[in-house]
C-alpha cells in the first residue's frame, strides 16, 4: 500500500509538471518541465510495476533538476529550495524501509541496493549544495565607507536653527535630511539599547469600520522635552518625552468619512512654530474660548458642511443632477500670535478636510487662525468633494510666514476628481496668501470666494521640504486620476504630474519643476520628501536636493535651479498604450539608481516547483518588457510595483558625512484594464465596498494587485527589501545587503532571512547609526552606518511602519523613539504603540 500511495503521488507530480510544463513551452517559455515531467511519470509507472528502477530514474530526476537549477540561478539558496524540495522530499520518502521491502516482494531483510544507493546520492548531493548555497550571500554587496568619511567634521549646512537634542519637523528640520548630530548612541554600544517607557494612545483601527488603509505612519516631533504625536482618526497627544506619561490629548471630533469613498486614514505628523520672535513686538489681545468651546466650533465648521454632501455622479456618490457642494472660506480673525499659549503652537490636518492650529502648551485650539475655532476649511472653493475623497495626511510646511499644505486625491476613482491645489495661509491670521493650482499655475493670487480651483490636477500628497536661505519650498508631485490611463490629460497636468516642484515659499510661483516619469501610466507619484543637502563636489559647494522615487531612481538636483547634479539620460520605453491613450517614447533615468534588473522567467518563484511553475505561467501570459510596460487588457505586469522601490518613508541623508542610507524594496504588481460599459456603473467593486479603481467617467476601470503564485506568495524570487548606502559625493551604491525576516509574513513564524518588503523610512545620526522600523517583521533595527551591518534589534508589539526619531531628554540620554501601530494595506499588525529606548543609565 505504501508503494501504491508514493506511487500515485509521484504520478500525479509527473502529470501536472507535463501538462503545465507545456502550456509554459506553449507560451513560450522552458521546456525543462515537460522534461521532468516525463521523467517522473517513467519513475513512477516503474514504481506501478515493481520495478526497483524506478529509484534510480527518480534520482535522474532529481539530479537533472540540480544542474538545471544551478544554471539558471546558481547557489542562491531561496532560488534553489523551492525547485527542489519536493522531489528532495518525495526521493527521502522512498527510501524509507516500507518501500525497499515492497520492492523485494516483502522480504523482510531486503536491503538497499545499487537503485537505492543512486537515489540516496542524489538526495545528499542536492543537501550538499543546498548546504553550500545556505552559507553563500548572493545577493549582498560588501562595503564601507573609510574611517576618514566616518570621521568627517560637522561643515556648513542647509540653514538649521533645530537644537542638537531635538526634532522639530517630519525629518528633523525642514531640510528633511531625518538626520540628528546627537552621537552618544555608535556601532559600538547601540546594543545595549533598551525600552525605558512605552505609551498607548488607545486608539486602534476597526477592521470593519474603518478604512484598509489605516496606517500609523507617523514621526513624533521633540521640542523642549514635549513629544508631539498623531494618530490617523486625527488625535493629537503631547507626552514627556523622557517617561512617555500624557500631558495633553486633543480630540478633534472627527467625523469619520464613509469606507466607500474613503482610501486613507492617516497622519504622518504635525508641524511645529515658534512664534516667539514674531509675539515679542505684539501686545494686542484676542478673545478666548473654553477648550471644550473650541473643540466643538472646529468639528462643526466642517461636519456641518459635510451631512449629506454629494459627490460628482461621476465619481459614483451622488443622485443624478445633485450639485457638488459650495464652502464658503472663513474670514480672517484676530492674530492667534497675541495669545501667550499660542506663541508656540502646532499644526495638522484631519481626515476630514480641517486645517488646525493648537497650543504646544495646552493642546487646545488656538482662535484666530482661519476664525475664531482655530481652523481652516480644506474643502473651500475645492471642485467634487464628498467626505473621504480630499485630505492632507503628511504634515505642512510652516514657514515665518505661511503654513504650506497640499492634499491627498483618491487613486483611480473619478476623472472628476477634487483639485491637487496647494496652498499657503497666514501663519497667523490663516488668511489665504496664495494658491498653486497645477491648472492654472499663472494665477497664485488667493482664489476668488464662489470659485472652484481645477479638477483633478496632480497633487502633492506626500512630505516638502523647504530651504530658508532660497525662500523655496520642494513638493512632490503626483499624478492625476484616473493613474494609469491618460487619453485626456490636458498640458499642465502632463507638465506638472511626477515632478519635483520648487515654489516661492512666499508667492506661490513656479521656481522650476523636474519631471521623472513622463506621462505616467503606473503610479509612479514622486512619492518622497526631498532632502536638501549642501554636497561638496570637485571642490565646489553643491546646493543639492536628493529624491527617491517608486521606479528606483535617486534623483540628485540643484536646488536652485532644479538641474541635474548627476547624470540624467532618457531612455527608450515600451509603447502599446490601449485604445486612445499614448506612451512617452523615452522615460528619464538617473547615474543613482536602485532600479532592479528586468525579471526573467527563471526569476520565478513559490514554494514549490508546482507553484514556481504556476509563476511562470503568468509571467509569460502578461505583458511585459521591462520597466515602464505600459498597462493593457490582457494584464502588464508593473515592476517595480506602485508600491516602490521607494515611498513616502524616502532615505535618510547624513550631510558631513555625505551619505545617503536607504531602503529599497522590490514587489512586482500587476495591472490590467476592464472596458465600462458607461460613466457611472461599478466594474470591479462590489455595492457597499470602497470605489477605488472604478475610474469613473473613463473609458475602462482597473484591476490592479501584487503578482503572486496560487497560494499568495510573491511570484518572484527575494529577496524583496534590502538597506543600502550611497556615497553622494561620487554617486556610487557602497554597500547593499538583504533585510528582514518573514517572521510575521509566513504561516510559520520561523525568523529566516529573506529581505522583506517595508514602508517608512530610516533615520542617521551623528554616532555613525542608522535605525529602520518599516520593515514587515516586527522589529526596530540598528546599524553601523559604515558598513550596513546590522548591530542590534528589538521586538515591536505591531508593525513599525513609520519613520524613527532620536532626541536628547532631560536627563542627558539620547533616546529613540518608534511607532509602533500597524499598516492596513501591508497587513501588519494593528496597535497604538509609542515606544522610547536608551542607554542605561
Amino acid at each position: 500500500m505504501y508503494r501504491i500511495i508514493l506511487a500515485f503521488l509521484v504520478l500525479l507530480l509527473g502529470g501536472a509538471l507535463i501538462i503545465g510544463g507545456g502550456w509554459l513551452g506553449w507560451l513560450g517559455g522552458s521546456w525543462f518541465f515537460v522534461l521532468l515531467g516525463l521523467v517522473v511519470l517513467a519513475s513512477a509507472l516503474l514504481l506501478l510495476g515493481h520495478r526497483p528502477i524506478a529509484l534510480s530514474v527518480f534520482a535522474a530526476a532529481i539530479l537533472i533538476t540540480l544542474i538545471w537549477s544551478l544554471w539558471e540561478v546558481g547557489a542562491d539558496w531561496w532560488a534553489l529550495a523551492p525547485r527542489g524540495g519536493l522531489l528532495i522530499l518525495l526521493g527521502v520518502l522512498l527510501l524509507l524501509p516500507p518501500l525497499v521491502r515492497d520492492l523485494d516482494h516483502g522480504n523482510a531483510r531486503a536491503g538497499y541496493g545499487k537503485h537505492s544507493a543512486i537515489l540516496g546520492a542524489s538526495v545528499v548531493a542536492s543537501l550538499v549544495v543546498g548546504a553550500y548555497a545556505l552559507l553563500q550571500n548572493p545577493h549582498d554587496r560588501e562595503g564601507r565607507f573609510s574611517n576618514e568619511r566616518m570621521n568627517a567634521q560637522p561643515g556648513a549646512q542647509v540653514a538649521d536653527d533645530v537644537p542638537d537634542g531635538e526634532w522639530h519637523a517630519y525629518g528633523r528640520t525642514s531640510a528633511g535630511q531625518r538626520y540628528s548630530p546627537l552621537d552618544q548612541i555608535t556601532a559600538e554600544n547601540v546594543d545595549e539599547l533598551e525600552e525605558v517607557w512605552r505609551y498607548q494612545t488607545g486608539e486602534v483601527r476597526d477592521p470593519e469600520d474603518d478604512p484598509v488603509e489605516t496606517t500609523y505612519e507617523a514621526t513624533p516631533l521633540i521640542v523642549e522635552n514635549r513629544l508631539y504625536v498623531c494618530t490617523p482618526f486625527g488625535t493629537v497627544i503631547a507626552l514627556d518625552a523622557g517617561s512617555g506619561e500624557e500631558l495633553w490629548k486633543f480630540d478633534p471630533q472627527l467625523r469619520k468619512p464613509p469606507r466607500e469613498t474613503t482610501q486613507h486614514m492617516s497622519c504622518r505628523g504635525v508641524s511645529y512654530y515658534d512664534g516667539t520672535a514674531a509675539s515679542e513686538s505684539d501686545t494686542s489681545t484676542a478673545p478666548a474660548l473654553d477648550p471644550e468651546e473650541r473643540i466643538q466650533q472646529s468639528a462643526e465648521s466642517v461636519t456641518s458642511d459635510a451631512a449629506g454632501v454629494p459627490q460628482n455622479v461621476a465619481a459614483g456618490q451622488a443622485q443624478r443632477d445633485e450639485p457638488n457642494p459650495q464652502v464658503a472660506r472663513e474670514p480672517a480673525q484676530s492674530p492667534i500670535a497675541t495669545l501667550p499659549q499660542c506663541t508656540r503652537r502646532l499644526y495638522y490636518s484631519t481626515p476630514d478636510g480641517r486645517l488646525i492650529s493648537l497650543s504646544a502648551e495646552t493642546g487646545e485650539i488656538c482662535p484666530g487662525f482661519g476664525g475664531e475655532d482655530g481652523t481652516v476649511n480644506l474643502w473651500a472653493n475645492m471642485p467634487n468633494i464628498t467626505p473621504g475623497s480630499v485630505y492632507s495626511t503628511s504634515p505642512p510646511v510652516v514657514t515665518d510666514r505661511v503654513v504650506i499644505i497640499g492634499g491627498a486625491i483618491n487613486d483611480n476613482v473619478s476623472v472628476t476628481s477634487p483639485s491637487g491645489v496647494i496652498r499657503a495661509y497666514d501663519v497667523n491670521t490663516g488668511e489665504l496668501v496664495w494658491n498653486f493650482d497645477a491648472g492654472n499655475p499663472e494665477s497664485t493670487d488667493p482664489i476668488a470666494e464662489g470659485e472652484t480651483y481645477t479638477p483633478n490636477s496632480p497633487n502633492s500628497w506626500s512630505i516638502s521640504s523647504y530651504d530658508p536661505d532660497l525662500r523655496m519650498v520642494y513638493l512632490p508631485m503626483g499624478v492625476p486620476s484616473p493613474d494609469q490611463y491618460g487619453a485626456n490629460r490636458t498640458e499642465n497636468q502632463e507638465r506638472f504630474a511626477n515632478t519635483v516642484l520648487a515654489l516661492d515659499a512666499d508667492t506661490g510661483e513656479v521656481a522650476w519643476e523636474f519631471q521623472g516619469v513622463h506621462h505616467d501610466l503606473w503610479d509612479y507619484d514622486m512619492p518622497a520628501q526631498p532632502s536638501l543637502v549642501d554636497l561638496t563636489l570637485n571642490g565646489q559647494r553643491v546646493p543639492a536636493l536628493v529624491i527617491p522615487t517608486k521606479q528606483g531612481d535617486i534623483f540628485v538636483l540643484n536646488r536652485e535651479t532644479g538641474e541635474p547634479v548627476y547624470a540624467v539620460e532618457e531612455r527608450p520605453a515600451p509603447a502599446g498604450a490601449v485604445e486612445g491613450d499614448w506612451t512617452a517614447p523615452t522615460q528619464p533615468a538617473s547615474a543613482v539608481s536602485f532600479r532592479p534588473e528586468p525579471l526573467q522567467e527563471k526569476d520565478m518563484w513559490g514554494a514549490t516547483l508546482l507553484d514556481q511553475l504556476m509563476c511562470r505561467i503568468s509571467f509569460r501570459e502578461l505583458n511585459y518588457e521591462g520597466i515602464f510596460t505600459p498597462p493593457s487588457e490582457n494584464g502588464t505586469l508593473v515592476y517595480p510595483g506602485n508600491f516602490g522601490t521607494f515611498n513616502w518613508g524616502s532615505l535618510a541623508v547624513d550631510p558631513h558625512r555625505q551619505i545617503a542610507f536607504a531602503m529599497p524594496v522590490y514587489l512586482a504588481f500587476t495591472s490590467q484594464f476592464e472596458r465600462r460599459p458607461d460613466a457611472v456603473e461599478r466594474v470591479v467593486t462590489g455595492e457597499g465596498e470602497p470605489v477605488i479603481n472604478e475610474n469613473f467617467g473613463a473609458p475602462y476601470a482597473m484591476k490592479l494587485g501584487a503578482f503572486t503564485s496560487p497560494i499568495g506568495l510573491p511570484c518572484h524570487q527575494p529577496p524583496w527589501g534590502y538597506i543600502a548606502a550611497v556615497d553622494l559625493a561620487t554617486g556610487e551604491t557602497v554597500y547593499q545587503h538583504v533585510n528582514g525576516t518573514v517572521r510575521d509574513l509566513a504561516p510559520v513564524p520561523l525568523p529566516f532571512e529573506m529581505g522583506v518588503p517595508g514602508i517608512g523610512g530610516p533615520i542617521v545620526t551623528g554616532g555613525g547609526v542608522a535605525f529602520l522600523s518599516g520593515t514587515l517583521d516586527y522589529y526596530v533595527r540598528g546599524y553601523d552606518l559604515a558598513t550596513g551591518e546590522e548591530r542590534w534589534k528589538s521586538r515591536l508589539p505591531a508593525g513599525g511602519q513609520a519613520t524613527p526619531a532620536t532626541y536628547r531628554g532631560e536627563d542627558g540620554r539620547q533616546y529613540l523613539v518608534v511607532v509602533a501601530g500597524g499598516h492596513g494595506s501591508t497587513g501588519t499588525a494593528a496597535g497604538d504603540y509609542i515606544i522610547g529606548y536608551a542607554l542605561p543609565q
